[in-house]
């Protein structure tokens, strides 16, 4: 599971070293792949592999005689791509991703879950609570 945040920087070629913490919380059995993502709210989402399956098997549940659930897939799988970590544990961020989230220098990364997000600091200040009253309220809301 992930979670947190981290101030990070994107280098000139695009690459961020992930956090040590998001890391080592990557299982072991993923290996060095992972999949990038454009993602809601004009964010990136990395996936380890088991989370991304369990994504990718919902979507490819979808019919294709759907109209919606046909232009979902493809905009789905369209909005998909694998990334390595190096050695380093770096990854590339491809330039479209990079545009399409805003990314430039400094990169806030996001532990949610099941999967890492990054973001500009502009968009993520707008899709956050931060009123801990605010997040008390919806958890009352949503949980109970």
């Amino acid at each position: 599971m992930f979670n947190s945040q981290y101030d990070c920087k994107l280098d000139t070629k695009g690459r961020l070293v992930l956090p040590a913490k998001i890391k080592a919380a990557i299982p072991e059995a993923n290996g060095a792949t992972l999949m990038l993502r454009m993602a809601e709210d004009r964010c990136l989402a990395l996936y380890p592999m088991v989370e991304y399956k369990k994504l990718e098997n919902q979507i490819k549940s979808l019919s294709i005689h759907n109209p919606e659930q046909r232009m979902l897939q493809r905009s789905f799988f369209n909005s998909v791509v694998d990334v390595e970590l190096d050695s380093a544990g770096r990854l590339l961020i491809p330039k479209a991703y990079q545009a399409y989230a805003g990314l430039e220098k400094d990169v806030i990364v996001i532990g949610n879950g099941g999967r890492i997000e990054f973001w500009n600091q502009e968009n993520y200040s707008k899709n956050i609570i931060v009123d801990p009253a605010d997040i008390s309220s919806l958890m009352e809301k949503h949980l109970s």
